[in-house]
């Protein structure tokens, strides 16, 4: 005998795939209270402000780290004109 068979051999799942779509409601009645819709949308912010920040920094401060470079590189090829 099948391991996912009932008595008469019939498989269920679709059985249980029709009880579900039965037992599932259309639309869920739910209330978000204000207390927890701030902190969703406060947690949203964060998570987008964290997002955006690390982005920056793994961009912004290469970038500055090269640019620093550079600067030093171009201040010891040109002599300085008091320095003459």
């Amino acid at each position: 005998m099948k391991r996912d068979t009932w008595v008469s051999g019939v498989t269920h799942s679709p059985t249980l795939l029709i009880i579900a779509l039965v037992v599932m409601p259309a639309t869920a009645q739910a209330y978000v209270g204000p207390g927890a819709g701030l902190t969703a949308i406060g947690t949203m912010i964060a998570l987008l402000a964290a997002l955006v920040l690390a982005i920056v920094g793994f961009v912004w401060y290469p970038v500055k780290r090269m640019l620093r470079a550079r600067k030093a590189k171009a201040d010891i090829q040109t002599p300085r004109e008091n320095e003459s």
